[in-house]
Order: C-alpha cells, then structure tokens, then sequence
C-alpha cells in the first residue's frame, strides 16, 4: 500500500470531521506520517471546510491533534 499524500491525509480528516470525528485518531497519525514523509512540520487546514468554524472549535482541534504529535495552522481565518 502506498502512503498518503498530506493532501490525501488532510481531506480523509475533513470527511471524518463531518462523519462525527468517526476513526478521527487513525487519521491522525495517517497525517502524522504524510507530514513527516513529506519534510513538513505543520499541517494546514481550510478554516471555512470546518463544521465548527470559530475561534473556539479551531483552538479545541490545534489542542486534540498537538496531543497526538501534529501542529496544525488554519488558512481563512
């Protein structure tokens, strides 16, 4: 099987984000992977793509992806 773009890895993330965060952590570390694959450190996220698009629910997302190893920063905002 051939590893995830960062691309692939962050639309997998935004369709489990509007699936109820279902398989949310495996998706997680399938970015983790990607970006490390791909000499990135941080991921980027299209604030207006997000279900809870505030100030709050983007602060609450950088918190749960940081625990699992991955800095996330959003564009749009």
């Amino acid at each position: 099987m051939s590893e995830l773009t960062v691309a692939d890895a962050t639309d997998r993330i935004y369709e489990s984000l509007r699936a109820d965060n279902t398989d949310i952590d495996l998706h997680i570390a399938n970015l983790k992977a990607a970006l490390k694959h791909a000499g990135l450190k941080e991921a980027t996220f299209d604030a207006s793509r997000l279900s809870h698009n505030n100030r709050s629910g983007r602060k609450l997302m950088q918190a749960y992806f940081r625990q699992r190893g991955v800095t996330v920063k959003f564009e749009g905002v």
